[in-house]
């Protein structure tokens, strides 16, 4: 696969009609162009009843000149013609239908052998909680959960989980119409630099509006990395500190790039919160209004911070990591739908030599004016 002008190629997950709208409003504001066109894989997620083996179905075409058999199969005539509608008023966009019927326990397999198999960069799949007519957020099925967990767990690339809320129009965007305000809350860490990578990507479009928030420690929190002085406790924060400065200095090297491309451009905002805690944050995120359509996070995996303490402590849905989770709770008041994102690291990613993940950083890399500051090689993976 050549570097430049690279399909950006994704796996979008489907369980029900109700998904379609707000995926593909994701997928138009992810800026397809004829560098960077987005083939996107649609695979319609079905329970194996009365089969004896799972199956995957490639469909070649619309099957609106036959009757369907079930509701399943209903339901992927619904879904298949909303996408192809979509493909044939949309340029630089390609679409591959397909369905996979297995049992709950399995499915996370045949998404995960897919996106290897089609060497996809990114996997969305759909949260498994749906707004409700009074704001709040239900379960549609339990075992979605299960599916999106197991999928974060074994993923050959990049994932995102989709939670609905803003972006979900019963009708497609009219390209000359799209007004998204999207926001990305950056804490530090590969998730979030993915997350930025993904924001970065939507803030090509004209019809986009991009705000970085990027938070960091206060006073309060410096103090008290300054005063912890037990001998013992010193050498562990030693290793931790090693670990967390070279990170903490290629986080700052991407974000330096990021602003240094987009220094003219008045559809991006770029706004430092210091913060001492978990309650601040939470305030700060919650004065951010009903403004945005759309916020892109991090999973954050493996990333402890200060500035989230306390949030993971009555966390419903752990693996959308402690502000995902935040903002997907019904106790947040919000519009905007959320993107969390968790980043793919693989062993052997560094060499680019057809790693699935080079796919968003070959574009960014392409789109850029600014070259990218030493020490930090890739978007997506570093």
């Amino acid at each position: 696969m050549s570097k430049k002008d690279t399909e950006f190629r994704v796996l979008v997950c489907i369980h029900t009609p109700r998904n379609v709208p707000t995926m593909i409003n994701l997928l138009d504001a992810s800026n397809p162009t004829k560098k960077s066109p987005i083939c996107i894989y649609v695979l319609h997620l079905v329970e194996l009843t009365g089969r004896t083996s799972a199956l995957l179905i490639v469909h070649a075409s619309r099957k609106s000149d036959n009757t369907a058999l079930n509701r399943s199969e209903a339901q992927s005539d619904h879904i298949i013609n909303a996408f192809e509608n979509y493909e044939q008023h949309t340029e630089h966009v390609s679409v591959q239908p397909l369905t996979a019927i297995s049992p709950y326990s399995t499915m996370h397999e045949d998404i995960c052998n897919l996106a290897e198999e089609k060497h996809l960069a990114f996997i969305i799949i759909p949260f498994h909680k749906q707004q409700t007519v009074d704001g709040g957020m239900e379960a549609t099925n339990i075992a979605f959960r299960n599916v999106n967990q197991n999928v974060l767990t074994n993923s050959p690339c990049s994932v995102g989980i989709l939670v609905y809320r803003g972006l979900n129009s019963s009708n497609r965007l009219v390209a000359d119409q799209m007004s998204h305000h999207v926001a990305v809350l950056i804490f530090g860490g590969p998730d979030d630099k993915e997350a930025l990578s993904y924001g970065w990507r939507m803030s090509e479009h004209f019809g986009i509006s991009l705000t970085v928030m990027c938070f960091v420690p206060g006073e309060d929190i410096m103090m008290v990395n300054d005063n912890a002085n037990n001998q013992e406790k010193q050498r562990v924060l030693d290793v931790e500190t090693d670990e967390h400065n070279n990170e903490k200095q290629l986080d700052e090297k991407f974000l330096h790039w990021f602003m240094m491309c987009h220094v003219n451009d008045e559809s991006i905002a770029y706004i430092e919160k210091v913060v001492n805690n978990g309650e601040e944050t939470v305030g700060a995120i919650r004065s951010m209004g009903d403004v945005f359509g759309l916020f892109i996070v991090g999973r954050g995996q493996g990333n402890i911070s200060p500035l989230t303490a306390g949030l993971t402590d009555w966390s419903e849905c752990p693996e959308l990591g402690a502000i995902g989770d935040l903002l997907a709770s019904s106790d947040f008041a919000t519009i905007a739908s959320i993107l969390i994102v968790q980043q793919y690291v693989g062993a052997g990613s560094e060499d680019g030599l057809g790693t699935p993940v080079l796919t968003n950083e070959d574009y960014v890399n392409h789109h850029s004016s600014v070259t990218p500051p030493r020490g930090h090689q890739t978007v997506f993976n570093t």
